[in-house]
Order: structure tokens, then sequence, then C-alpha cells
């Protein structure tokens, strides 16, 4: 009797995503209910989430274990009733969450109804644990909302902001970043994600030479600051809010601390230079080499009056970098990328070593709330 309800309820699932295949499917859910049905004792996804599927995810076989990029996590209907909050499924689930992550590089929780405000996101990002990660040494200009929650970066609708990794450019990065969408997009505005293995492996065949060279010199960073924020440029921190004071002597410090030196300008801004710094890390948790750099972000988006993307990023011994590889690892980013659209009180959690991230231009409204970890 249990093996004829389980085939059945298998029919159904199948007959379900066979016919409508641009849906998201229960799948996942069905398989979890037909091993809990054998053993009741089996605990897994099924307590609090089901994976669904979206059209924009792409599948890596033989190179991401055929897990989708990235994972997408709905509320289970089966617990809701028990256990209603995001926060809490996520201190109950979080050894889950942790392996998945792993594997998949970045989750996207969808559909759950009681992620709508600032506060509500911080709760989440508090219950999965990990510490926070000061913003300090960032390009973005940022507005702290609540707790450890920050506008995502506030430059003008109608620029993009090229695909990178968290703070690539300074020595202290994020292994964690939460994006949180409070207010969807009228349109565009999505959030590209890439996996860095992927890019690097691309790169690594196309161009060894060039790769060869940022393996052995790295890269350096250059950027001028002004004094204050400037909303109007996707580099436009100011010093004072990049290091956390008024104080010239106190900022230095804080950049040395960085390893990067300041050199300052008459009109009260000041020129950062960070590097030599790696190009390409190695991932230790997953064992492999990562294009971990913004590269592509500093050659092509670090522009504004105060500076010229040429100059923003050369090879570590100072030689300028070829501007035909340089975009063409740009098509490549974007090859390789998934934009999934925003929904109203989407969450989504991006491991900082595997996966760079991007920002499509917009129609306003737009609101994006981030927030980053150690």
């Amino acid at each position: 009797m249990l093996l004829n309800t389980s085939q059945k309820l298998y029919k159904t699932a199948r007959h379900q995503q066979e016919t409508a295949a641009s849906a998201p499917t229960l799948v996942s859910l069905i398989t979890l209910k037909l091993r809990s049905t054998a053993n009741k004792k089996t605990i897994g996804m099924a307590d609090h989430f089901i994976e669904i599927k979206i059209p924009q995810q792409r599948n890596y076989n033989n190179i991401n274990n055929s897990c989708p990029f990235p994972s997408v996590l709905s509320p289970n209907p089966a617990t809701t009733a028990t256990v209603s909050r995001l926060a809490e499924k996520v201190r109950t689930q979080k050894p889950f969450l942790d392996s998945l992550l792993l594997k998949a590089g970045s989750v996207l929780f969808r559909g759950f109804d009681d992620v709508k405000t600032a506060k509500e996101f911080n709760d989440v990002v508090e219950a999965f644990g990990y510490e926070e990660l000061p913003y300090v040494g960032g390009a973005a200009p940022r507005t702290n909302i609540v707790g450890r929650v920050f506008t995502a970066n506030e430059s003008p609708p109608d620029q993009k902001i090229p695909f990178h990794h968290e703070m690539a450019q300074v020595p202290e990065f994020p292994s964690k970043l939460f994006f949180f969408c409070e207010v969807e997009p009228g349109s565009g505005g999505e959030t590209p994600i890439v996996l860095s293995h992927i890019v690097y492996e691309r790169m690594k065949h196309k161009y060894p030479d060039f790769v060869e060279q940022l393996e052995q010199h790295g890269l350096i960073y250059t950027r001028v600051l002004g004094e204050k924020d400037d909303p109007s440029s996707p580099i436009g921190r100011g010093w004072k809010s990049t290091f956390l004071t008024e104080d010239k002597s106190i900022a230095e410090e804080r950049a040395a601390r960085l390893g990067m030196k300041l050199e300052w300008m008459e009109d009260g801004g000041v020129k950062t230079i960070m590097g030599p710094i790696p190009a390409i890390k190695y991932d230790e948790s997953r064992q492999r080499k990562i294009w971990f750099n913004s590269m592509v972000a500093a050659y092509t988006g670090w522009k504004d009056d105060r500076n010229d993307p040429v100059k923003a990023v050369t090879f570590g011994n100072g030689k300028p970098l070829p501007a035909d590889i340089v975009h063409d690892c740009l098509n490549i980013l974007e090859e390789e990328s998934v934009a999934i659209p925003w929904q109203k009180g989407d969450v989504l959690l991006i491991d900082n070593w595997a996966v760079l991230h991007a920002r499509r231009s917009f129609n306003p409204p737009r609101r994006i709330l981030a927030s980053l970890c150690k």
C-alpha cells in the first residue's frame, strides 16, 4: 500500500515537471516525502525547505556536482504552521544550509512572507551566526539602515556595476554576503552572479600567459577618494566613511593595517594605492583556484570625475593590463553568469570565495539591502 502511494506521488510529480518545465516544481519535496514515508526518522531539507527550479538556474555537470546554481529554497508548507519565520528555519537547519552553500556557492530564499523589512532581514542574517565584517576599505557608497544591514551600492540607476568579488582589492574581505529585495525594481536591476572557478578555468585555457602573469605579479589598485561620499559615482565612497573617521592620522593607521598607501590631495581628497595583491586565490574549502579580483570592475567601472579606470588597476609590477584581454574577460563573465529578476522579499546568500556579483542598470523603484560577514 505504501509502495503504491509512493509510486503515485512520484508519477504525479514527474508529470508536473514535464508539463510545466518553465515553472517551479515540487519534485524535491515529493522525493523527500517518499523518503520520509519509508523512514519516519529521516530529517533533512523537508523539515522547513523545498528546493524549487527557476528558468535562470544553470547546472555545471562534472564541475559543480550537478548542483543547480544558485540553489533556490522556498518554505515547506508542511512545516510552516509550526515554524513560520525564516530566521527560525535557519537556526534549526544551519548545518544543512552551510553544506548547501558549500556545494552551490549561492542560495536564494524565495517566498518567505515574513521577511518584508530591514529589521526582519537583519534577524535572518543574525540567525546564521556569522560574524559581522565592518565595511572598511570598500568603494561603494552605503548607508546603515539597522543593525548589520546597509543599503547596497547607491550609485545612480542608469549605471552598471561590473563583476567583482566583494572587497577583493583589500586583504580583509567578507566570506559571505547577503542581499535582500525590499522593493523590487520597475525593470532591470538584477544582481548577476557567476562561479569564480569557472571564470578562472576559461581564462587559464584561453590566455595562459596572461593568467601566469597575474599569478606571478598580482594587481595594484589605485583610487582617488573625495572627502565626502559622492552618490553620483559607483565608487563614490569618501575617505571619511571608508575609514570610519574624520581624523587623517587615524585614517592612515587604518589604511596601513590594510596594507594601503595614502597620498593626500590639496582638495582634501586622498589617493589610495593597494597592492600588489593576489589576483588568483586558492579556495581551500573546495580545493580549487578562483578568479578572486576586481580587475574587470576597476578597469571598466572605476570611472568618475576623480578616477581614470585604465589607471585604476595594473599588474603588480606596474605594467598596464592588455585592454583586449580585460574586455574579453568581461565577455566570459557575462556568458557564464546567472541573472535572476528580483522579487520582493528575496534573500540571496553568496559565498564570496566562490561567486562574483554585479548589478545591472534599472528603472526605479528598487531598494536592495546588504550585509557583510567575516
